[in-house]
């Protein structure tokens, strides 16, 4: 018995050591990685080349890349805690990008709603079975196509407002703890939420999304279990061809759209996780009266406190 215990003892060990050395040679290679790839753009920029776009293809989704973001989060992690006007300005730059994004693209909830006004009054009053829109050269479809083509206006809003959404405030919370432990207790449920939800939901995002959108942009399909030798292989017959069936004969035809946006949103969730777990930190470390600090909120107005308060 004591001998047993002794050998699953050594082969808990072992595999923790054999683990934390594969992690430390991975973030070791991320520099290399990262640098081969910034010198040698040609290898996966150049899509002339089939084989550059295997390798975009492959390297976009790999554990590779991964480790090249984790790794510059860490090292961004350590110069901040080291130099906090550093952090600060990581925050605020990653929160501009999020309120930048979100403030032009929530503009298409208007399109939206302004499109579907028109194509009721064009099959209504005018009994047309298409519209045209344009000037010189015309996009002119079927009713039924730009009737479908609301749902890209929503995935706009969805994806690309997700994160100056939680920067305003403005996401349902279920509050069970939260709201009677201290100041600084919420500041490190903040900082632990962002680290192990936030981050790993929008990798496993990016990483199914990844080939899920490759494989209705390029034949031979990529999977995402094909090494980088058989990727390079399946360039031999690599083409083109865009996703373009809809859900009927004269519908909407951009599909491929939604996935590039589903992309999207995990990089910029990812973005943002970071940006929330440094502010959280810093105003952990430098107490209450940094709270909302640099916070760029939008405001209804003189008069609209109460409103604001409440939402």
């Amino acid at each position: 018995m004591q001998e047993d215990s002794s050998i699953s003892l050594a082969g808990v060990f072992g595999g923790l050591y054999d683990g934390l050395w594969w992690l430390i040679q991975s973030i070791g290679m991320a520099f290399y990685n990262f640098g081969y790839a910034v010198s040698h753009p040609q290898l996966w920029l150049d899509w002339s080349d089939k084989q550059a776009v295997m390798r975009f293809v492959y390297y976009g989704g790999s554990v590779e890349f991964f480790f090249v973001a984790f790794t510059t989060f860490l090292v961004l992690t350590a110069i901040g805690i080291y130099h906090r006007g550093f952090m600060w300005g990581m925050v605020r730059g990653l929160e501009g990008f999020a309120n930048t994004v979100g403030r032009f693209f929530a503009w298409a909830g208007l399109l939206m709603v302004v499109q579907q006004i028109i194509i009721v009054f064009i099959q209504r009053v005018f009994a047309r079975p298409d519209m045209s829109f344009g000037l010189g050269i015309p996009l002119q479809m079927d009713i039924s196509w730009f009737a479908e083509e609301l749902k890209l206006y929503n995935a706009l809003v969805v994806c690309l407002c997700v994160t100056y959404t939680f920067v305003q405030g403005g996401h349902v919370r279920v509050d069970l703890v939260y709201a009677g432990v201290s100041y600084r207790t919420k500041k490190v449920i903040d900082m632990v939420g962002s680290l192990i939800f936030m981050m790993p939901s929008a990798v496993l995002i990016w990483m199914y999304g990844w080939f899920f959108m490759w494989r209705h942009l390029i034949v031979p399909n990529p999977s995402a279990s094909d090494t980088l030798e058989r990727l390079l292989m399946k360039s031999r017959a690599l083409r083109w061809n865009i996703e373009t069936i809809g859900f009927s004969p004269n519908g909407f035809n951009g599909y491929f759209l939604f996935k590039i946006l589903l992309i999207s949103f995990a990089g910029m969730v990812f973005l943002h996780a970071m940006a929330f777990f440094y502010r959280s930190f810093l105003e952990c470390v430098e107490g209450q009266g940094s709270e909302g600090k640099y916070l760029d909120k939008d405001s209804l107005g003189e008069g609209e406190e109460a409103y604001e308060g409440a939402h």
